[in-house]
């Protein structure tokens, strides 16, 4: 499987897609475990790598067919050059990222262990001094299938961009990590929710540790306004809640090297899939899939798979209705 920038153009007839987001640069440490407090130990390897859930999202989308533009803030150094040319790279229109001069570019610190889970420090940098342009956030939506965001930007340019998105009759797509209180008049306009466990219960007060529990929050965020709800659940796939009720979609058994950037590419194919035309259920089932193959893999951006490596993959078990 190849996940290197492909230096494309998009193909004009592909969907549109906004994405509002934060970009670092990460520094990624392999270790045997996470040191506990006062223990020093001796890790295997350090490697710089571009991430950011915004990029990551964003580069997703990209290598999954769709026309994108990324929206945030790079420092006037180094790492920010890095990260534009990156986001190049894979095609990906970098007009409307702004490089802030006397701030660091955004920066990950990343634990990973032996057994591929993650522990994750971030320094914001630029990022938080991300701020919308209305009119030109509203022109740049025209005729976009989603504009794309999360919560690693000030949570004030959040909810602006997507009460403009809102306003201009384009649809949201919201993965609210780091999770935080949503403001009530945001709920009914976000058209749909991506969340793991930890954040569904945030937000909605209910546990979602299994199938069943994240059904029924995901039901509980539905009724807050939103047309549909996903609740992933790492290596037991995921949960899909819409009107028609919630399907279990669970994921293929595979090795997992390093999960960081998983649930960016999953939300990437997702969103290219609705933003195709396809069924929720079978966007759901491609996210899964593309996911499956970036854990196999070390690294954020440079495990997110090619649509190409994604539809030869093998396909996920049958979806089980709730």
């Amino acid at each position: 499987m190849s996940s290197k920038p492909s230096s494309r153009s998009p193909d004009p007839s592909a969907p549109r897609i906004v994405v509002l987001g934060s970009l670092n640069m990460d520094l990624v440490l392999r270790v045997p475990h996470a040191p506990a407090a006062g223990e020093t130990l001796t890790g295997h390897s350090i490697a710089t790598i571009p991430g950011g859930k915004g990029a990551n999202q964003a580069v997703s989308c990209a290598r999954e067919g769709a026309q994108v533009r990324m929206i945030g803030c790079v420092g006037g150094d180094a790492h920010g050059q890095a990260l534009r040319e990156s986001l190049e790279r894979d095609g990906i229109d970098t007009a409307a990222l702004r490089t802030v001069d006397g701030e660091p570019t955004g920066t990950a610190l990343i634990l990973v262990e032996d057994g591929g889970q993650n522990r994750i420090v971030i320094i914001p940098g630029a990022n938080a001094r991300v701020e919308i342009d209305e009119a030109a956030l509203r022109e740049q939506l025209q005729g976009a299938a989603f504009l794309v965001t999360q919560f690693e930007t000030p949570m004030d340019q959040v909810a602006r961009a997507i009460s403009v998105a809102h306003e201009a009759g384009c649809k949201v797509l919201l993965n609210p990590s780091p999770v935080q209180a949503i403001a009530e008049p945001l709920w009914s306009r976000i058209d749909t929710l991506v969340v793991n466990e930890i954040e569904a219960q945030t937000l909605c007060g209910q546990s979602a540790d299994s199938p069943e529990e994240a059904a029924l929050a995901g039901k509980a965020l539905r009724a807050k306004g939103i047309a549909r709800v996903v609740v992933t659940l790492g290596s037991r796939g995921a949960v899909a809640i819409d009107a028609d009720g919630a399907r279990h979609h669970p994921a293929p058994t595979v090795q997992a090297v390093d999960t960081t950037a998983a649930g960016d590419t999953f939300l990437g194919a997702l969103a290219v899939a609705l933003g195709e035309g396809q069924s929720f259920d079978e966007a759901v089932r491609l996210g899964i899939r593309a996911a499956a193959l970036c854990i196999q893999q070390p690294g954020a951006q440079p495990s997110i798979p090619q649509c190409a490596a994604v539809l030869q993959s093998p396909l996920p078990p049958d979806w089980i209705t709730l």
